[in-house]
């Protein structure tokens, strides 16, 4: 499954060491910038790049990152197919794609740490939705606001 990970200045420095940890450990991962640390540039471009890959299915997963990640999650579900939220602690990030089939990840970078960040990243990456009937069902009533 190939994972996106984007951000803006907020978010740049611990973007690029979240995508060495994905890369380093065999993620199909694609960085979708900002490619170098512009304090002028905006969370939309970069959050938007991300989501557009998560509606149209050229990705299952997104990381995106700005200072709290809440402009990034703003951005990222006015995308069709886009379920993300913001995550700041391991437990909302594998029970968010479990329960929710979220599939993007917002994490503000001035908010939690490096080692924090990871371990969110990683438990998020590592879970599924979990194929049950009270989770479809919720999941069918969500997408009906797609429409």
């Amino acid at each position: 499954m190939k994972i996106v990970i984007a951000a803006d200045h907020g978010g740049y420095e611990l973007k690029n060491k979240l995508f060495s940890w994905l890369k380093n450990n065999n993620y199909d991962a694609v960085d979708l910038g900002n490619s170098k640390y512009d304090p002028g540039d905006d969370y939309p471009d970069f959050a938007a790049s991300a989501a557009q890959q998560i509606s149209e299915g050229k990705a299952g997963k997104g990381i995106i990152l700005c200072g709290s990640g809440v402009g990034a999650c703003i951005t990222a579900n006015k995308f069709k197919n886009v379920r993300a939220s913001v995550c700041h602690d391991t437990y909302s990030a594998h029970q968010g794609v479990e329960h929710d089939n979220m599939n993007v990840v917002c994490i503000g970078a001035r908010i939690i740490g490096e080692n924090l960040a990871i371990e969110i990243v990683k438990a998020f990456v590592e879970a599924n939705f979990i194929n049950e009937e009270r989770f479809l069902r919720r999941l069918d009533k969500l997408n009906k606001y797609d429409k």
